[in-house]
């Protein structure tokens, strides 16, 4: 990268998280003059031995400084911010780290790697882990990066051939050059409106991930992505969970097909589908598209959905116990993906509630009414879902947890265990963000299970896994 486009390049990096460490670290190593500020003077602490390396770390700008090139700005930073919004006053660009992970590889010697990308409101980590899995299976050079937890920089730096590429709306917001060969557009619902403003802009910014494929592929089961591929200069390539027209990947009988890049090809049984339910079943068929647009064999994609293992918090069994399952889906962050997580199950005791961030949640219980057999609450906007339930579910037994943290989901699983009966699942589905309560979902999901593990460590019926 001798002729970097950044070498002696000014920056300043938005942001010390883990996404701004490796973006300094990055343009550090091409020659660029890096400059890296955060609110948070933690967080600029931890990136110390950048300076050693030449970098400035300034704490809580809301400028650029004078003679600045260019912003690389972190995800979550909203573009009316004060930061982000001096810079555009400034006429001075502001990207994002996806974005400068796009130029550095186009800059690589052995020439840029393929990137295959995936967006929607839920499933993406599910479907770019499943496909890296597919294309592992075939004998690839794979990573999946991005918003899934490694930096799409350090994919680039790391020289993988092929990046599966799992990307937000505050990713895309903030993208101008990225072309992916293929991506997946694979569904919308209200998410993320206190960012964007509006459900229009939310799928504007999702739509982005279409500019420039060789291949789109879209879920013909879903109104929102059918919209957004109708203006991509590409290849259309839809997925379906019914039985798919030619052009299309989809469910014949008990087999996974491909009527689209081959002649009614089985590309795996049903069955072979991990987490069950038919959200996973539409997510393996949007890897799996991708996977073919990259010229997989129809026996990889077996291979690599047989082979693939589950992430962490979704649709998890954590325990069994007289006949009633625990199941973590702490990634069910907002109403869409409660009901996926929802409509796997006949009888369920649902604990619920955190952050709506502007999403109603009246059509999730209205859809499930007839599943719930107690609902328990938790987090700061649980009475919303009350209200909610008394609307649409008012015969549904209702219980509130006031507390916070860890002793609130304990007191939660408490009052779900005492109403469970055999046959019955709890689950945590919250369809709501974790941040009232938890750092993040992933410790919800741990205080689940763990919770799940005291409550049940006096009864000797319970199979416990692990979680």
């Amino acid at each position: 990268m001798a002729a970097s486009r950044y070498r002696g390049l000014r920056v300043l990096v938005a942001g010390a998280g883990v996404s701004g460490r490796s973006a300094a670290e990055a343009l550090l190593a091409v020659g660029a003059e890096v400059t890296v500020t955060d609110g948070s003077a933690d967080r600029l602490a931890a990136l110390a031995s950048l300076e050693a390396q030449g970098a400035q770390l300034v704490p809580g700008l809301d400028a650029p400084p004078q003679g600045t090139d260019l912003v690389v700005t972190s995800p979550g930073w909203r573009p009316e911010a004060p930061l982000p919004a001096a810079a555009a006053a400034a006429e001075v660009e502001v990207i994002g780290e996806v974005e400068l992970a796009w130029w550095l590889d186009q800059e690589k010697p052995e020439g840029p790697s393929t990137w295959l990308a995936v967006t929607g409101t839920n499933g993406k980590t599910t479907t770019v882990s499943m496909l890296e899995s597919i294309l592992r299976a075939h004998g690839e050079d794979v990573v999946a990066c991005g918003n899934v937890g490694l930096p799409v920089v350090d994919a680039v730096r790391a020289g993988h051939r092929v990046l599966a590429v799992e990307l937000s709306s505050f990713q895309l917001h903030w993208q101008q050059a990225l072309r992916p060969k293929a991506a997946a557009v694979l569904n919308l619902a209200d998410d993320h409106l206190d960012w964007h403003g509006s459900l229009e802009t939310y799928g504007e910014a999702k739509a982005k991930i279409f500019a420039g494929n060789e291949v789109a592929v879209f879920n013909a089961d879903d109104e929102w992505s059918t919209r957004l591929v109708a203006a991509a200069q590409a290849r259309h390539v839809a997925f379906t969970l019914g039985d798919p027209a030619d052009g299309q990947l989809g469910v014949a009988g008990e087999r996974l097909v491909d009527r689209a890049f081959g002649d009614d090809e089985v590309l795996a049984q049903l069955s072979e589908v991990r987490p069950a339910g038919p959200h996973n079943v539409a997510n393996a068929l949007a890897a799996a598209s991708l996977a073919r647009a990259h010229g997989v064999s129809p026996e990889a994609v077996a291979e690599g959905l047989r082979t693939f293992e589950p992430g962490a918090h979704r649709s998890v069994v954590v325990a069994e116990s007289a006949g009633v399952s625990y199941v973590d889906d702490s990634k069910a962050t907002n109403p869409h993906a409660a009901d996926a997580a929802l409509r796997a199950h006949d009888s369920v005791v649902w604990i619920a509630g955190g952050l709506l961030k502007g999403a109603e949640v009246d059509d999730l219980v209205r859809a499930n009414a007839g599943r719930l057999a107690t609902v328990v609450l938790i987090g700061r906007d649980r009475g919303e879902f009350t209200a909610a339930l008394g609307r649409h579910a008012s015969d549904v037994p209702v219980h509130e947890v006031a507390a916070g943290d860890d002793a609130g989901m304990l007191e939660a699983v408490r009052l779900a265990h005492g109403s469970a009966r055999p046959g019955s699942v709890v689950l945590l589905a919250p369809a709501a963000a974790s941040m009232d309560m938890f750092t993040d979902y992933a410790h919800r999901g741990r205080a689940f299970a763990d919770a799940v593990r005291a409550v049940l460590s006096e009864t000797p019926a319970a199979t416990q896994r692990g979680g």
